[in-house]
């Protein structure tokens, strides 16, 4: 956990102490934990008990249902109601009052930490951030379907589908953390409002984004293509080249040499090149007679092209 005070620069040694007796899982998730905690404040928090009756064996237990849903799939695949039932306005509150009072208590903890390094509370902390991201994990999972319901009925042309659900997903997290169950609303009521907010916001930059970018942006066109452009013209000049000495026989090749770089190279009417065992068969000869021959005509070959071009 980064830290800015005197005192926490001054424990750096201590923190390093602690933080070697942790797992590697440990030693990372104790360094997410933000410097500061946001929490939205109830009045029983301080009072003794409090932590048993949210938290403790006979806690109430409240059911969320698995979310499962692959937003590229829109319509053919729809959650069914039946596998997800909607949380009462009892059980929301009990999910809420156990995220906000785990993040009392963390931020608690982090301030004392702040203040003063004690190695003995990194593992309290650790526990209640596990809380906390537990809690918040259960309420996103219990309203995940809200956001798509919303994306769907909104439809932005200009917006991707799964685009939209990923910004509504960021809405979601961010209506979880302000929420307060006190004021009698339902979480629904307040996270819709600040799901379509976060799709007006969308759209408008999206829309700023076409004004400035009309097109897709397409790495292949960006890309110059002189090099292959000049190197295919230059091989088409020396396949010319090739077949004018090979039709003229300016460097002097035998019939079989002819016949072996034509088949060989596709260059005197055939369709593709052949083989040395193919070209073999059709000559008489052996592969590695021809594979001779081939090297004894391409010498002549380069040596006419050579005086050809000079």
């Amino acid at each position: 956990m980064a830290t800015t005070t005197t005192n926490a620069r001054r424990s750096r040694p201590s923190l390093a102490r602690a933080l070697a007796g942790l797992s590697p899982a440990e030693r990372r998730l104790y360094q997410s934990i933000p410097e500061k905690i946001d929490y939205v404040p109830q009045g029983d928090f301080d009072v003794p008990g409090t932590e048993e009756e949210l938290f403790g064996p006979c806690a109430e237990v409240v059911p969320v249902a698995r979310w499962r849903h692959f937003p590229q799939v829109q319509d053919e695949h729809p959650s069914s109601p039946a596998l997800r039932p909607e949380l009462t306005r009892r059980q929301e509150a009990v999910l809420f009052k156990r995220y906000n009072y785990a993040r009392y208590r963390l931020a608690r903890l982090v301030s004392a930490q702040q203040r003063r390094f004690s190695a003995a509370r990194v593992p309290e902390m650790l526990r209640w951030y596990r809380r906390v991201l537990d809690c918040r994990a259960e309420l996103a999972g219990a309203n995940m379907a809200l956001v798509v319901a919303m994306a769907r009925r909104s439809r932005i042309n200009t917006v991707e589908f799964g685009e939209m659900v990923s910004e509504g997903n960021l809405a979601l997290l961010r209506a979880i953390d302000k929420f307060d169950p006190q004021r009698g609303f339902k979480f629904s009521t307040y996270a819709c409002r600040a799901i379509l907010k976060a799709f007006g916001r969308l759209a408008v930059k999206t829309g700023r984004y076409r004004q400035h970018f009309p097109t897709e942006f397409d790495p292949q066109m960006e890309r110059s293509d002189e090099v292959e452009r000049r190197h295919s013209y230059q091989s088409e000049l020396a396949v010319e080249d090739l077949r004018r000495v090979l039709q003229r026989n300016l460097a002097g090749l035998s019939d079989v040499e002819r016949t072996v770089v034509g088949a060989r190279f596709a260059v005197d009417g055939h369709a593709r090149p052949g083989t040395l065992e193919e070209v073999g068969r059709r000559v008489g000869l052996s592969k590695e007679r021809v594979r001779q021959v081939q090297n004894e005509a391409l010498a002549k070959l380069r040596a006419a092209l050579s005086e050809a071009a000079a």
